[in-house]
Formats: C-alpha cells, structure tokens, sequence
C-alpha cells in the first residue's frame, strides 16, 4: 500500500466499478444513480468537503460481474467515460463461481484474473490520464477451514500486485476488515460473509477515504 494520495482538482469525473457491492441497487426503478453502498457515501463525504470543486461522481458497477464482465464492457463503461480518478472493486464473484456448481461455467481463475485485470489497467494507462485505485476484494469471514476463504489471498495477491505494476493507490480491505472482525463477528457484517449491511458500507467508505484521500 502507497503512502500516495489522489490529487483532486475541479471538474474531474470520478469513476467507480464492480460488482454487485459497487452496484448496490443503482440499476432498480427510483434508485439513487449512486446505488446505497459505499460508493454513495463516499461521494456523499467527497461533495461536501469539495462543494466548489464540482466533482462528478460515476457509478458502473453491475451486480454479479466477474472481470470477465468488466472486460468486456470496459469500452463503455470505461474508456469512454474519461474518468480522471477510477475506482475497481472486483472479484469475489470471480471466486465465489467456482464454488457454485450451477456457475461453474462462469468461475474465473487466478491467472485469468490476473490476465483480464492486467488488459484492462493496461488500456487505462494507455489511453488515459487517469489516478488509480485498487480495492482488494474480501469476505467477512474466520473460519479457516472455508475453502473459499482459503483461496480468497490468491486473489487479493493479483490486485497487490498490480497495484505495484500500475502505480495504484491499493486499498486493502482484507486486512482492514480482519483488523476489527476481532472485535465486531463476521455476521454483523454480513449475511451471507459477501454483502455488506449498511453500517460496514460506511465503514468501507470511510476506510476508503483514509486510504486514498
């Protein structure tokens, strides 16, 4: 993780993508265009403290994409929008299909991963000026003995990884989310150890804007 912060300056678009944690309902009928998540909040947060920058806050994230998904509509949900700052989130469903015997065709490797993250941060550095953040993907989880879990730091090691290669700003939440599951059990977070409640997407806001902010 790099010491660097996010330069933010007037007018800059701000992008943000994923998965169903990014989405978070942005896509249903009288939604916010934001989604309830963590996204929403840290615009929320970003707006009030720079209300003379006139930022625009973007959300493309689509519930259930792997990076497979995000690959290949990284076009138009990406390159076209000319984010100044973009912010990835993805992955879990990459895992998680491997361990659904009715999404087996959908599961993602490790090295496919690695390979369509890398394209992808690849055309961004290419074809734009555009700040980087990474956030690793995590689960609200202890047991070690979940094999799903247990896989889980393959992943997170690819967005490290890349991070360092890109020069992006990393956000590991594993590690921030293992710190105070010490004090706060892995069902308070989540039901189903994937989707955060509402107050752990504050929380992951919050460390979000720690980290990059």
């Amino acid at each position: 993780m790099t010491d660097r912060k996010i330069e933010l300056q007037s007018h800059q678009i701000i992008l943000f993508t994923g998965d169903s944690i990014t989405d978070c309902c942005r896509r249903e009928a009288g939604g916010s265009l934001l989604g309830n998540g963590y996204v929403n909040f840290i615009a929320a947060e970003l707006l009030e403290r720079y209300p003379q920058l006139n930022l625009n806050i973007i959300n493309t994230g689509i519930n259930g994409n792997t990076i497979r998904n995000l690959f290949a509509r990284w076009q138009p949900d990406c390159i076209d929008r000319k984010p100044d700052i973009l912010s990835i989130l993805i992955g879990i469903n990459d895992l998680w299909r491997n361990y659904d015997p009715s999404k087996l065709a959908d599961a993602v490797s490790v090295k496919e991963y690695e390979t369509n993250y890398r394209k992808m941060l690849t055309r961004v550095r290419d074809e734009l000026d555009c700040q980087l953040i990474l956030i690793a993907p995590f689960m609200f989880c202890t047991d070690t003995n979940n094999e799903m879990f247990r896989v889980l730091p393959l992943y997170i090691d690819v967005v490290g990884k890349l991070a360092g290669e890109f020069n992006a700003i990393l956000v590991p939440l594993q590690q921030m989310v293992n710190k105070d599951m010490q004090e706060i059990p892995p069902e308070k977070w989540s039901d189903d150890m994937v989707h955060p409640e509402i107050w752990a997407h504050e929380w992951i806001a919050k460390k979000w804007l720690e980290t990059v902010t």
